[in-house]
């Protein structure tokens, strides 16, 4: 399991290492510890702790975001995780979503979703769940779904959700690891942490899954020129030529060096 340093973290988050220890010994995390009891934080901390930022951005204190986070982890029902909450800031409050009621954590308050509200409001139209929505009910008549995981991820990355994305597609990958689409997806989501070793990784997987995947053998050549490594990325250069050859893809040759293929695939 991927684990990540203070450093880590402040680098992917934006955040100061002093942000960065506090939250760690606030108590909403389980940080676990390496050499000299340095902190080893974990793909789920990373995700409260975006949260967190998000708050903070919103001009909502540390000490009130860190009393919430550790009311929320008193109150949730056993067996349910604090990642599993939306949390977010609105006019000044926090507010936790599970995705069938909201509510203020810090007074325990349910509250008014004028969101919903205002679209009760509107002009009646036929029920049509949100793309996101309609693979999340998937995945729970089947959470053993790999291609909804793959999907949901897709559309989180496109709202700019990208360590949520990266979630939903190790776990689509933890379901069928040959999962070719899911790995090449998560390459390029890591690739916008500025995690290329781990990207590597993830594309090799993609062809080694699928070895007639253009897009993969493309994004490795990148990846391999840019860290110094250009037999590798001479011969995945010529695969990505010799198959988009093959399938008739035009105008790649031109594309501005040093560039991935950016496109998810479905």
């Amino acid at each position: 399991m991927k684990v990540y340093s203070s450093r880590d973290v402040a680098k992917l988050l934006g955040i100061s290492l002093r942000q960065v220890y506090g939250h760690a010994r606030a108590g909403f995390l389980k940080p676990g510890r390496g050499s000299r009891r340095a902190y080893r934080f974990s793909f789920q901390d990373l995700v409260l702790l975006r949260a967190a930022r998000a708050l903070a951005d919103a001009k909502i204190s540390a000490q009130r975001v860190r009393r919430a986070f550790r009311k929320l982890i008193r109150e949730l029902p056993e067996g349910y995780a604090l990642g599993e909450v939306r949390i977010s800031a609105e006019g000044g409050r926090i507010v936790a979503r599970d995705g069938t009621r909201a509510w203020n954590p810090e007074s325990g308050q349910l509250q008014l979703d004028f969101r919903a509200a205002r679209r009760r409001t509107d002009k009646p139209r036929p029920a049509r769940p949100k793309p996101s929505k309609a693979y999340e009910l998937a995945l729970r008549g089947d959470p053993r779904n790999a291609d909804a995981q793959v999907n949901l991820g897709r559309l989180l990355y496109e709202q700019n959700e990208v360590v949520e994305a990266i979630e939903h597609y190790r776990k689509a990958l933890g379901l069928k690891r040959n999962h070719a689409t899911a790995a090449f997806n998560l390459g390029i989501a890591l690739e916008d942490l500025g995690e290329t070793n781990d990207a590597i990784v993830a594309y090799r997987r993609a062809v080694e899954s699928d070895p007639y995947f253009p897009e993969a053998h493309y994004n490795l050549a990148q990846l391999y020129q840019k860290t110094g490594q250009p037999v590798a990325a001479r011969r995945h250069l010529k695969s990505y030529r010799e198959l988009s050859s093959k399938k008739g893809v035009k105008g790649e040759g031109s594309r501005v060096k040093g560039k991935s293929r950016r496109k998810h695939h479905l």
